[in-house]
C-alpha cells in the first residue's frame, strides 16, 4: 500500500502544477490502450459508504465488486503526505532537482487546460492549503487533493504503465549477459576486518565554509602506504561504506572517505525538515574537490598519526553520486550537451530516476571538470553516468575503470547507464561487472561485519591496480585487471561481463 501511496502522490504534484480558480471535484483515470476512461468523484472518497452510494463510473465498479474497491481507495487515501513535500522551502521552489522530479510527475497528468508549473510554486501552495486543511495534523493524500485548485485532473495510467514497462526492458540486456556463463566463485572464507582501525577527523579546505569531515581507516598491521579513497552516493554517509575501507586497510591500504556535507544524510534531514533547498548543481564540481583536497593532505602529511603514504598514485572508488564523483576524478569529463538535448524529453527510451539528479546537474558542468592526475583508476558502483560522460569521454579515459551495476537496480539502471556507455570502452582495458539481484541499496556493505556483496572484488581489483605498474593505463587491447577468481559472492553472484558486450 505504501508504495501505491507514493505514486498516488505522484498524480496528485501533477494536478497541483496548474491553478484554476474552483476546488478539485473529479479525477479521470485515462486509459487509452482500453479507449476506456474511469471518473472519480473527489467527494466520494471520504469513506468507502460514500464511493458505494455514488453515481460515477467508478462506484459502479465498485458495487459490483462488493465494496473492495471502496475500502482500497479509502485506506489509500489515508495514507500521510511525505514530510519531504510538506516542508518544501522558498529556496526549493526552482531548483533544478525539484524541476526535473515534476516534469516527469507532470507526463502522468494534469488539470485540464491548464499549463505545466515547473517551478514548485503552486505545488507549494496546494501542500500548505492541505497542511491548514488538515487542522495542524500532518495532511493526508485526501486533504491534498481537496486542497488543489480546479474542477478535474485527468491522470494518464496508460503513461505510468509505459514507464513501467520501460524501467524492465531496461535491465534485460544485463540479465541476458548474466546468464551466458557462470559467476566468480565466491572467497572460501569471508574477510576478516579486524586488522584496521577507524577515527574520524576534520580537515580544513579552502572550497568549503566548514571543515571537511573525514573518516580515516587504517592498518592495525604494516603499511602498504598506498591509499583508496570512497566517495559516498545522494543523501548518505560515510559510515555505510566503512566496511569497504575496513577491508582494504585490513590488507595494508590507507582509506579515507570523506562526508560530502552538500550532499549527505544531514543534508537530507535538512531538506526534510524544510530547513534547507536539494542539493545544488555547485556540489557536482564540490564533491571531486573534497577528495583532491584529502590526496592534498595526505602527501602534506596533515593528519595526525598517519605517516607517509604514497599519492602519485591513488584509487578512487564510489556508489551512485559518488561513483560519477569517482569518475571525474579518474579523467571523464562531464559534458553539458547531452544534458541539454535529452533532460526534457520525458518519453526517451533510456530516460531512467537517475536522469531526474544527472539533468539537475547542468549549471554545475561548466566547473566540474576537475580531474586529478594523481588518480589512476575508479571503482563506480551504480554509477548515473549516461547524459554526463560522452562515449568518446569513456573511451579516452586516462584512468582505468571498473562499474559494476546490479540487475535490479531500478534507479540506475544497468542497461542505460553502465552498459551501453561501457560497450566500446572494454577494449581498452576497462571491466563491467553485473550482480544478479544487486539493488541500488544492497551493493552497498552498510553494517556488515564482513564488508558486503562486493567486498572480495573491490580487494582483489585495487591490489590488481597496484599491482600493474605502469600496465595501469588504458589502452587498445589492455587485457582487464580484473581476473577471474575467488572475488564473487555466494547469495548476489557477480559476473565479468566485459568480453561479451
Amino acid at each position: 500500500m505504501k508504495r501505491w501511496g507514493l505514486g498516488l502522490l505522484s498524480w496528485i504534484a501533477a494536478a497541483s502544477l496548474a491553478a484554476p480558480a474552483r476546488a478539485l471535484e473529479q479525477v479521470v483515470l485515462e486509459l487509452p490502450n482500453l479507449n476506456s476512461t474511469f471518473t472519480l468523484s473527489i467527494s466520494e472518497l471520504r469513506n468507502p459508504e460514500a464511493l458505494m452510494a455514488g453515481d460515477s463510473d467508478l462506484a459502479e465498479l465498485d458495487r459490483a465488486a462488493s465494496g473492495a474497491i471502496g475500502r482500497s481507495i479509502a485506506a489509500l487515501t489515508r495514507h500521510s503526505v511525505p514530510v519531504a513535500l510538506t516542508n518544501l522551502t522558498e529556496d526549493s521552489i526552482g531548483s533544478p532537482l525539484l524541476e526535473q522530479a515534476l516534469l516527469v510527475v507532470s507526463s502522468l497528468g494534469q488539470v485540464e487546460g491548464q499549463t505545466v508549473d515547473l517551478s514548485g510554486e503552486r505545488f507549494k501552495e496546494a501542500l500548505a492549503a492541505a497542511a491548514k486543511r488538515s487542522g495542524g495534523e500532518q495532511p493526508t493524500l485526501l486533504d491534498v487533493l481537496e486542497a488543489i485548485p480546479g474542477q478535474r485532473v485527468r491522470v494518464n495510467l496508460a503513461e505510468a504503465a509505459a514507464m513501467l514497462r520501460r524501467m524492465l526492458e531496461q535491465r534485460r540486456q544485463a540479465d541476458r549477459l548474466f546468464a551466458s556463463a557462470p559467476p566468480s566463485a565466491a572467497p572460501t572464507t569471508e574477510a576478516d576486518l579486524a586488522g584496521s582501525s577507524s577515527r574520524t577527523l576534520q580537515l580544513p579546505v579552502a572550497h568549503r565554509p566548514e571543515p571537511l569531515e573525514v573518516v580515516l581507516v587504517q592498518p592495525t598491521g604494516p603499511s602498504n602506504q598506498r591509499v583508496v579513497l570512497i566517495s559516498h552516493g545522494l543523501w548518505d554517509t560515510p559510515t555505510n561504506f566503512q566496511a569497504w575501507g575496513r577491508a582494504l586497510a585490513s590488507k595494508g591500504y590507507t582509506v579515507a572517505l570523506p562526508r560530502h556535507p552538500g550532499s549527505d544524510n544531514r543534508q537530507q534531514r535538512m531538506v526534510l525538515s524544510g530547513k534547507a533547498a536539494p542539493p545544488k548543481p555547485a556540489e557536482l564540481a564540490l564533491r571531486v574537490r573534497d577528495l583532491s583536497a584529502i590526496t592534498d593532505a595526505l602527501a602534506a602529511q596533515r593528519f595526525p598519526g598517519v605517516g607517509a603514504v604514497k599519492t602519485d598514485q591513488v584509487v578512487v572508488i564510489g556508489h551512485s553520486w559518488g561513483a560519477t564523483t569517482a569518475l571525474q576524478q579518474a579523467g571523464l569529463k562531464p559534458m553539458a550537451a547531452s544534458l541539454r538535448q535529452r533532460c526534457d524529453s520525458t518519453t526517451d527510451p533510456q530516460r531512467n530516476l537517475s536522469w531526474t539528479l544527472q539533468c539537475s546537474w547542468l549549471d554545475g558542468v561548466g566547473q566540474a571538470d576537475l580531474s586529478d592526475p594523481r588518480v589512476v583508476a575508479a571503482a563506480a558502483v551504480s554509477p548515473p553516468m549516461s547524459l554526463l560522460f560522452s562515449l568518446k569521454e569513456v573511451q579516452s579515459n586516462p584512468g582505468r575503470l571498473l562499474v559494476v551495476s546490479g540487475t535490479h537496480d531500478w534507479v540506475v539502471p544497468p542497461d542505460p547507464e553502465a552498459l551501453a556507455p561501457m560497450r566500446q570502452a572494454a577494449a581498452l582495458g576497462h571491466q563491467v561487472v553485473l550482480a544478479k539481484g544487486g539493488d541500488h541499496f544492497n551493493l552497498r556493505p552498510g553494517s556488515h561485519p564482513h564488508g558486503g556483496v562486493l567486498a572480495a572484488l573491490l580487494v582483489r581489483w585495487v591490489d590488481a591496480v597496484y599491482g600493474a605498474g605502469s600496465a595501469v593505463r588504458p589502452a587498445p587491447g589492455a587485457p582487464g585487471l580484473l581476473r577471474q577468481g575467488d572475488w564473487g559472492h555466494a547469495s548476489i553472484p557477480l559476473r565479468d561481463v566485459s568480453s561479451q558486450l
